[in-house]
């Protein structure tokens, strides 16, 4: 059986720094994220509120998916966000 996959773009609401990511357990990822246990990109720059995000039927369509969106400029990122979530809510509190 094939796992699921999750797209996602996070954002600091302060500053709209944003991230692209990718994951098979989505709830547990932005869990990571917003505890700062994983260094790196997201902890340095507070990069924590889930903006967006899609599911897929396995993992292997969620990178496909996350490289397309990390190939498109910030405008058409925004644009993609604001599609979904034009107040820019922090999504997460909807998957709990």
């Amino acid at each position: 059986m094939q796992k699921k996959g999750f797209t996602y773009i996070l954002f600091n609401k302060r500053n709209r720094t944003l991230y692209v990511g990718v994951t098979s357990d989505l709830k547990k990822r932005i869990l990571e994220h917003k505890s700062k246990i994983i260094p790196g990109f997201t902890k340095k720059y507070n990069v924590d509120k889930l903006g967006y995000f899609e599911e897929f039927s396995s993992i292997r369509f969620a990178i496909e998916r996350e490289k397309k969106i990390k190939r498109l400029y910030r405008c058409d990122k925004l644009r993609l966000i604001e599609s979904k979530n034009p107040k820019w809510e922090d999504l997460f509190e909807f998957l709990i």
